[in-house]
Protein backbone atom coordinates (compact mmCIF):
# COMPACT_ATOMS: atom_id res chain seq x y z
CA UNK A 1 0.00 0.00 0.00
CA UNK A 2 1.08 3.85 -1.09
CA UNK A 3 2.44 5.81 1.88
CA UNK A 4 -0.16 8.24 3.33
CA UNK A 5 0.92 11.68 2.11
CA UNK A 6 0.77 14.26 4.33
CA UNK A 7 -0.27 17.97 3.62
CA UNK A 8 2.07 20.16 5.90
CA UNK A 9 -0.12 23.19 5.68
CA UNK A 10 -2.85 20.92 7.74
CA UNK A 11 -0.28 20.69 10.00
CA UNK A 12 -1.74 23.46 12.87
CA UNK A 13 0.65 22.68 15.86
CA UNK A 14 1.70 25.94 17.75
CA UNK A 15 4.68 27.97 16.26
CA UNK A 16 6.18 27.86 19.73
CA UNK A 17 5.09 26.02 22.34
CA UNK A 18 2.42 27.14 24.20
CA UNK A 19 1.76 30.06 21.43
CA UNK A 20 -0.89 30.61 19.27
CA UNK A 21 -0.23 29.42 15.94
CA UNK A 22 0.33 33.04 13.61
CA UNK A 23 -1.73 31.49 10.64
CA UNK A 24 -4.70 31.52 13.17
CA UNK A 25 -5.38 35.65 12.74
CA UNK A 26 -3.19 36.81 9.52
CA UNK A 27 -4.00 35.34 6.07
CA UNK A 28 -0.51 35.54 4.85
CA UNK A 29 1.01 32.72 7.35
CA UNK A 30 -2.17 30.51 6.63
CA UNK A 31 -1.17 30.72 3.02
CA UNK A 32 2.61 30.84 3.61
CA UNK A 33 2.66 26.93 5.89
CA UNK A 34 4.96 24.58 4.53
CA UNK A 35 5.29 26.70 1.84
CA UNK A 36 4.04 28.16 -1.34
CA UNK A 37 5.65 25.26 -4.02
CA UNK A 38 6.46 21.35 -4.37
CA UNK A 39 8.14 19.28 -6.79
CA UNK A 40 6.27 17.14 -8.99
CA UNK A 41 6.50 14.70 -11.27
CA UNK A 42 5.46 14.56 -15.55
CA UNK A 43 6.10 10.94 -15.86
CA UNK A 44 4.07 8.36 -14.18
CA UNK A 45 5.28 5.24 -12.04
CA UNK A 46 2.95 2.46 -11.76
CA UNK A 47 4.74 0.16 -12.29
CA UNK A 48 8.27 -1.80 -12.29
CA UNK A 49 8.39 -1.03 -16.45
CA UNK A 50 7.73 2.49 -15.86
CA UNK A 51 10.25 2.50 -12.76
CA UNK A 52 12.89 0.54 -15.01
CA UNK A 53 12.55 3.47 -17.36
CA UNK A 54 12.36 6.39 -15.05
CA UNK A 55 15.42 5.42 -12.99
CA UNK A 56 17.61 2.34 -13.57
CA UNK A 57 18.09 0.20 -15.76
CA UNK A 58 16.81 2.86 -18.38
CA UNK A 59 18.03 6.39 -17.04
CA UNK A 60 21.46 4.74 -17.49
CA UNK A 61 21.63 4.78 -21.12
CA UNK A 62 20.44 8.08 -21.02
CA UNK A 63 23.17 9.19 -19.31
CA UNK A 64 25.45 7.74 -21.42
CA UNK A 65 24.11 9.46 -24.34
CA UNK A 66 24.20 12.73 -22.93
CA UNK A 67 28.06 11.91 -21.26
CA UNK A 68 28.76 11.75 -25.30
CA UNK A 69 26.69 14.37 -27.19
CA UNK A 70 26.11 16.99 -23.48
CA UNK A 71 23.61 18.68 -25.47
CA UNK A 72 21.49 16.32 -25.49
CA UNK A 73 21.13 17.18 -21.65
CA UNK A 74 18.72 20.07 -23.03
CA UNK A 75 16.11 16.89 -24.63
CA UNK A 76 16.12 14.49 -22.69
CA UNK A 77 16.29 16.66 -19.20
CA UNK A 78 14.64 19.56 -17.21
CA UNK A 79 17.98 21.59 -17.88
CA UNK A 80 16.66 23.80 -20.83
CA UNK A 81 13.23 24.64 -19.08
CA UNK A 82 14.03 25.78 -15.43
CA UNK A 83 15.54 28.59 -14.06
CA UNK A 84 17.85 29.45 -10.53
CA UNK A 85 16.10 32.02 -8.82
CA UNK A 86 19.47 32.91 -6.61
CA UNK A 87 19.64 35.56 -3.85
CA UNK A 88 21.87 36.16 -0.78
CA UNK A 89 19.23 38.22 1.02
CA UNK A 90 20.49 41.62 0.85
CA UNK A 91 18.06 43.59 -0.52
CA UNK A 92 14.57 41.97 0.04
CA UNK A 93 11.76 43.84 -1.54
CA UNK A 94 12.17 47.18 0.83
CA UNK A 95 13.11 45.18 3.78
CA UNK A 96 16.93 45.16 3.04
CA UNK A 97 19.54 42.95 4.08
CA UNK A 98 17.44 39.97 6.15
CA UNK A 99 19.68 37.21 5.28
CA UNK A 100 18.88 33.78 3.10
CA UNK A 101 16.69 32.28 5.18
CA UNK A 102 14.12 35.19 5.66
CA UNK A 103 14.22 35.79 1.54
CA UNK A 104 12.47 32.18 1.04
CA UNK A 105 9.20 33.33 0.84
CA UNK A 106 9.96 35.81 -1.62
CA UNK A 107 11.78 33.35 -3.88
CA UNK A 108 9.37 30.81 -3.20
CA UNK A 109 7.16 33.90 -4.45
CA UNK A 110 9.27 34.34 -7.74
CA UNK A 111 9.53 30.90 -8.53
CA UNK A 112 5.72 30.74 -8.61
CA UNK A 113 5.26 33.73 -10.55
CA UNK A 114 7.65 32.21 -13.53
CA UNK A 115 5.63 29.25 -13.23
CA UNK A 116 2.08 30.90 -13.53
CA UNK A 117 2.73 33.79 -15.72
CA UNK A 118 5.23 32.07 -18.04
CA UNK A 119 5.07 28.26 -17.96
CA UNK A 120 8.61 28.22 -16.74
CA UNK A 121 9.61 26.34 -13.95
CA UNK A 122 12.40 27.80 -11.34
CA UNK A 123 14.13 26.36 -8.50
CA UNK A 124 14.44 29.73 -5.19
CA UNK A 125 18.18 29.67 -3.92
CA UNK A 126 18.96 30.90 -1.45
CA UNK A 127 22.42 31.94 -0.68
CA UNK A 128 24.56 31.85 2.94
CA UNK A 129 27.22 34.14 1.31
CA UNK A 130 27.97 37.74 -0.01
CA UNK A 131 31.11 37.87 -1.15
CA UNK A 132 31.03 38.57 -4.76
CA UNK A 133 33.89 35.69 -5.52
CA UNK A 134 31.53 33.68 -3.42
CA UNK A 135 28.42 34.09 -5.18
CA UNK A 136 29.78 33.65 -8.64
CA UNK A 137 31.89 30.44 -7.88
CA UNK A 138 28.62 29.33 -6.20
CA UNK A 139 26.53 29.70 -8.70
CA UNK A 140 29.13 28.43 -11.73
CA UNK A 141 28.90 25.45 -9.83
CA UNK A 142 25.17 24.92 -9.32
CA UNK A 143 24.18 26.38 -13.02
CA UNK A 144 24.85 22.58 -15.18
CA UNK A 145 21.50 22.09 -13.84
CA UNK A 146 19.89 25.27 -15.10
CA UNK A 147 18.67 27.03 -18.06
CA UNK A 148 19.22 30.04 -16.81
CA UNK A 149 19.41 32.23 -14.02
CA UNK A 150 17.72 35.04 -12.30
CA UNK A 151 19.17 37.23 -9.92
CA UNK A 152 17.19 38.85 -7.19
CA UNK A 153 17.43 40.93 -4.39
CA UNK A 154 20.84 41.49 -4.32
CA UNK A 155 22.27 44.67 -3.16
CA UNK A 156 24.26 46.92 -5.37
CA UNK A 157 27.07 47.63 -6.55
CA UNK A 158 27.96 44.00 -5.79
CA UNK A 159 25.28 42.76 -8.17
CA UNK A 160 26.53 44.33 -11.44
CA UNK A 161 29.59 42.62 -10.96
CA UNK A 162 28.05 39.71 -9.86
CA UNK A 163 26.09 39.48 -13.06
CA UNK A 164 28.37 40.59 -15.43
CA UNK A 165 31.24 37.90 -14.02
CA UNK A 166 28.32 35.20 -14.26
CA UNK A 167 27.28 35.80 -18.14
CA UNK A 168 30.94 36.17 -18.78
CA UNK A 169 31.97 32.41 -17.62
CA UNK A 170 28.60 30.92 -18.57
CA UNK A 171 26.66 29.61 -22.10
CA UNK A 172 23.45 30.36 -20.44
CA UNK A 173 20.83 33.84 -19.74
CA UNK A 174 21.59 35.51 -16.20
CA UNK A 175 19.33 38.09 -16.08
CA UNK A 176 19.14 40.10 -12.45
CA UNK A 177 15.45 41.34 -12.43
CA UNK A 178 15.55 44.05 -10.31
CA UNK A 179 17.82 45.92 -12.76
CA UNK A 180 16.34 44.68 -16.23
CA UNK A 181 12.88 43.34 -15.59
CA UNK A 182 12.18 47.20 -13.67
CA UNK A 183 13.67 49.09 -17.10
CA UNK A 184 11.56 46.52 -19.72
CA UNK A 185 8.02 47.41 -18.02
CA UNK A 186 9.36 50.78 -17.09
CA UNK A 187 10.53 51.36 -20.92
CA UNK A 188 6.75 50.08 -22.27
CA UNK A 189 4.55 52.28 -20.48
CA UNK A 190 6.61 55.05 -21.03
CA UNK A 191 6.41 54.25 -24.88
CA UNK A 192 2.70 54.07 -24.65
CA UNK A 193 2.69 57.19 -22.66
CA UNK A 194 4.73 58.90 -25.25
CA UNK A 195 2.00 57.73 -27.87
CA UNK A 196 -0.75 59.18 -25.77
CA UNK A 197 0.25 62.38 -25.79
CA UNK A 198 1.61 62.56 -29.15
CA UNK A 199 5.51 62.80 -28.77
CA UNK A 200 8.18 60.41 -29.31
CA UNK A 201 10.80 59.06 -26.54
CA UNK A 202 13.67 61.13 -28.23
CA UNK A 203 11.51 64.15 -27.53
CA UNK A 204 11.34 63.52 -23.56
CA UNK A 205 13.63 64.14 -20.78
CA UNK A 206 13.52 61.95 -17.66
CA UNK A 207 14.85 62.31 -14.56
CA UNK A 208 15.39 59.18 -12.63
CA UNK A 209 15.31 59.24 -8.92
CA UNK A 210 17.84 56.44 -7.58
CA UNK A 211 20.83 55.52 -8.28
CA UNK A 212 20.91 51.89 -7.63
CA UNK A 213 20.53 48.45 -9.13
CA UNK A 214 17.20 49.90 -11.00
CA UNK A 215 17.45 53.28 -11.59
CA UNK A 216 21.10 52.56 -13.03
CA UNK A 217 19.18 49.83 -15.45
CA UNK A 218 16.47 52.06 -16.29
CA UNK A 219 18.94 54.95 -17.21
CA UNK A 220 21.05 52.66 -19.64
CA UNK A 221 17.65 50.83 -21.27
CA UNK A 222 16.05 54.55 -21.87
CA UNK A 223 18.92 55.44 -23.82
CA UNK A 224 19.31 52.68 -25.43
CA UNK A 225 15.77 53.47 -26.65
CA UNK A 226 16.82 56.84 -27.92
CA UNK A 227 15.48 58.99 -25.12
CA UNK A 228 16.20 62.87 -25.60
CA UNK A 229 17.88 63.14 -22.13
CA UNK A 230 18.14 61.39 -18.74
CA UNK A 231 19.44 62.49 -15.49
CA UNK A 232 19.93 60.01 -12.49
CA UNK A 233 20.01 61.29 -8.93
CA UNK A 234 21.30 59.96 -6.12
CA UNK A 235 20.96 61.08 -2.06
CA UNK A 236 23.45 63.89 -2.55
CA UNK A 237 22.13 65.11 -6.06
CA UNK A 238 21.71 64.57 -9.77
CA UNK A 239 24.98 62.30 -10.55
CA UNK A 240 27.40 64.47 -13.15
CA UNK A 241 30.91 63.88 -14.01
CA UNK A 242 32.04 67.05 -12.03
CA UNK A 243 31.26 65.24 -8.80
CA UNK A 244 34.35 63.68 -6.95
CA UNK A 245 32.26 61.20 -4.90
CA UNK A 246 31.11 59.00 -7.74
CA UNK A 247 31.23 55.07 -7.71
CA UNK A 248 32.39 53.46 -10.43
CA UNK A 249 29.27 52.56 -11.70
CA UNK A 250 27.78 56.32 -10.93
CA UNK A 251 30.59 57.25 -12.60
CA UNK A 252 30.15 55.07 -15.80
CA UNK A 253 26.24 56.61 -15.50
CA UNK A 254 27.56 60.42 -15.68
CA UNK A 255 29.04 59.32 -18.63
CA UNK A 256 26.46 58.13 -20.56
CA UNK A 257 23.45 60.81 -19.14
CA UNK A 258 22.87 64.11 -18.53
CA UNK A 259 23.64 65.73 -21.78
CA UNK A 260 22.05 69.06 -20.43
CA UNK A 261 24.97 69.24 -17.65
CA UNK A 262 22.33 69.55 -14.99
CA UNK A 263 24.13 69.83 -11.59
CA UNK A 264 22.69 70.24 -7.75
CA UNK A 265 18.90 68.66 -6.69
CA UNK A 266 16.67 65.84 -7.44
CA UNK A 267 14.68 69.02 -7.22
CA UNK A 268 16.16 71.46 -9.75
CA UNK A 269 16.91 68.60 -12.64
CA UNK A 270 12.78 68.18 -12.45
CA UNK A 271 12.13 71.67 -13.26
CA UNK A 272 10.92 71.33 -16.94
CA UNK A 273 11.55 67.65 -17.15
CA UNK A 274 9.02 65.60 -18.61
CA UNK A 275 9.30 62.41 -16.92
CA UNK A 276 10.08 61.60 -13.10
CA UNK A 277 11.24 57.66 -12.74
CA UNK A 278 11.03 56.83 -9.22
CA UNK A 279 12.84 54.25 -7.76
CA UNK A 280 14.31 55.06 -4.47
CA UNK A 281 11.88 56.07 -1.79
CA UNK A 282 11.96 59.40 -0.07
CA UNK A 283 9.89 61.51 -0.96
CA UNK A 284 9.53 64.13 -4.03
CA UNK A 285 7.94 67.73 -2.85
CA UNK A 286 4.60 69.08 -4.41
CA UNK A 287 6.70 71.71 -5.45
CA UNK A 288 9.05 69.95 -7.68
CA UNK A 289 6.23 68.33 -9.30
CA UNK A 290 4.55 71.35 -9.93
CA UNK A 291 7.45 72.63 -11.79
CA UNK A 292 7.58 70.01 -14.46
CA UNK A 293 6.46 70.51 -18.27
CA UNK A 294 3.27 70.91 -18.92
CA UNK A 295 1.86 67.24 -19.73
CA UNK A 296 4.12 65.61 -17.78
CA UNK A 297 4.59 61.61 -16.76
CA UNK A 298 5.15 61.04 -13.21
CA UNK A 299 6.26 56.87 -12.78
CA UNK A 300 6.81 56.61 -8.90
CA UNK A 301 7.22 53.11 -8.26
CA UNK A 302 8.67 52.95 -4.69
CA UNK A 303 6.73 50.47 -2.23
CA UNK A 304 4.36 50.64 -0.23
CA UNK A 305 4.72 54.51 -0.56
CA UNK A 306 5.47 56.13 -3.86
CA UNK A 307 7.55 59.22 -4.19
CA UNK A 308 4.82 61.05 -5.26
CA UNK A 309 1.41 59.95 -4.14
CA UNK A 310 -0.96 59.52 -7.15
CA UNK A 311 -3.54 62.11 -5.45
CA UNK A 312 -0.93 64.92 -5.75
CA UNK A 313 0.57 63.67 -9.18
CA UNK A 314 -2.77 63.77 -10.58
CA UNK A 315 -2.82 67.00 -10.37
CA UNK A 316 0.15 67.77 -12.56
CA UNK A 317 0.99 65.39 -14.64
CA UNK A 318 -1.03 63.43 -17.75
CA UNK A 319 0.18 60.06 -16.77
CA UNK A 320 0.67 58.44 -13.42
CA UNK A 321 2.15 55.24 -12.74
CA UNK A 322 3.22 53.21 -9.74
CA UNK A 323 4.68 50.45 -8.36
CA UNK A 324 1.19 49.42 -6.46
CA UNK A 325 -1.31 47.15 -7.22
CA UNK A 326 -4.42 49.01 -6.24
CA UNK A 327 -3.51 52.38 -8.35
CA UNK A 328 -3.83 52.32 -11.86
CA UNK A 329 -0.87 51.92 -14.35
CA UNK A 330 1.43 49.38 -11.88
CA UNK A 331 4.93 49.04 -12.74
CA UNK A 332 5.32 45.28 -12.14
CA UNK A 333 8.34 43.11 -13.15
CA UNK A 334 6.02 40.11 -13.29
CA UNK A 335 4.88 41.49 -17.04
CA UNK A 336 8.41 41.02 -17.82
CA UNK A 337 10.70 38.57 -16.60
CA UNK A 338 8.51 35.26 -17.23
CA UNK A 339 8.20 36.33 -20.64
CA UNK A 340 11.60 37.45 -21.22
CA UNK A 341 12.95 33.96 -19.70
CA UNK A 342 10.30 31.98 -21.28
CA UNK A 343 11.51 33.29 -24.91
CA UNK A 344 15.42 32.73 -24.24
CA UNK A 345 14.95 29.14 -22.96
CA UNK A 346 12.67 28.62 -26.19
CA UNK A 347 15.41 29.09 -28.37
CA UNK A 348 18.19 28.39 -26.19
CA UNK A 349 20.00 31.54 -25.96
CA UNK A 350 23.41 31.99 -24.38
CA UNK A 351 22.24 35.07 -23.01
CA UNK A 352 19.58 37.86 -22.75
CA UNK A 353 21.01 41.26 -24.71
CA UNK A 354 19.62 44.69 -24.70
CA UNK A 355 17.98 44.48 -27.90
CA UNK A 356 16.20 41.33 -26.54
CA UNK A 357 15.12 43.41 -23.71
CA UNK A 358 13.42 46.22 -26.05
CA UNK A 359 11.87 43.75 -28.11
CA UNK A 360 9.90 42.91 -24.58
CA UNK A 361 9.19 46.38 -23.84
CA UNK A 362 8.07 46.39 -27.23
CA UNK A 363 5.77 43.74 -27.34
CA UNK A 364 4.24 44.84 -23.92
CA UNK A 365 3.81 47.98 -25.07
CA UNK A 366 1.85 46.62 -27.89
CA UNK A 367 -0.87 44.82 -26.13
CA UNK A 368 -2.01 48.04 -24.66
CA UNK A 369 -3.06 48.39 -28.46
CA UNK A 370 -6.29 50.92 -28.90
CA UNK A 371 -7.22 50.58 -25.82
CA UNK A 372 -4.61 53.42 -24.91
CA UNK A 373 -5.59 55.62 -22.08
CA UNK A 374 -4.23 57.89 -19.39
CA UNK A 375 -5.05 54.90 -16.96
CA UNK A 376 -4.18 52.11 -18.84
CA UNK A 377 -0.45 52.45 -20.43
CA UNK A 378 0.68 49.23 -19.02
CA UNK A 379 -1.36 45.86 -18.81
CA UNK A 380 -2.47 44.50 -16.40
CA UNK A 381 -0.19 41.16 -15.19
CA UNK A 382 -3.22 38.89 -15.56
CA UNK A 383 -4.02 39.44 -19.56
CA UNK A 384 -2.91 36.64 -20.73
CA UNK A 385 -1.57 37.84 -23.88
CA UNK A 386 0.94 39.45 -21.86
CA UNK A 387 3.17 36.53 -21.74
CA UNK A 388 2.92 34.88 -25.06
CA UNK A 389 3.49 38.33 -26.47
CA UNK A 390 6.88 39.13 -24.88
CA UNK A 391 7.98 35.15 -25.31
CA UNK A 392 7.56 35.28 -29.34
CA UNK A 393 8.96 38.92 -29.54
CA UNK A 394 12.17 38.16 -27.19
CA UNK A 395 12.92 34.56 -29.06
CA UNK A 396 12.53 36.44 -32.74
CA UNK A 397 15.45 38.92 -30.88
CA UNK A 398 17.74 36.42 -29.89
CA UNK A 399 17.58 34.43 -33.40
CA UNK A 400 18.34 38.22 -35.20
CA UNK A 401 20.85 38.77 -32.65
CA UNK A 402 22.86 35.51 -33.36
CA UNK A 403 22.34 34.01 -29.59
CA UNK A 404 19.77 31.69 -30.10
CA UNK A 405 20.98 27.58 -30.76
CA UNK A 406 17.68 26.68 -32.36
Amino acid sequence: MAAEIVNPRSDSSTDQEGAEPLDSFDPAFALHRGGKMAVQATVPIRDKEDLSLAYTPGVARVCTAIAEQPELVNDYTWKSSVVAVVTDGTAVLGLGDIGPQASLPVMEGKAILFKQFGGVDAVPIALDCTDVDDIVETVVRLAPSFGGVNLEDISAPRCFEIERRLQERLDIPVFHDDQHGTAVVTLAALRNAARLSGREIGQLRAVISGAGAAGVAIARMLVEAGIGDVAVADRKGVVSGDRQDLTPVKREVASFTNKAGISGSLEDALAGADVFIGVSGGTVSESAVASMAEGAFVFAMANPNPEVHPEVAHKYAAVVATGRSDFPNQINNVLAFPGIFAGALQVRATRITEGMKIAAAEALAAVVGDDLAADYVIPSPFDERVAPAVTAAVAAAARAEGVARR
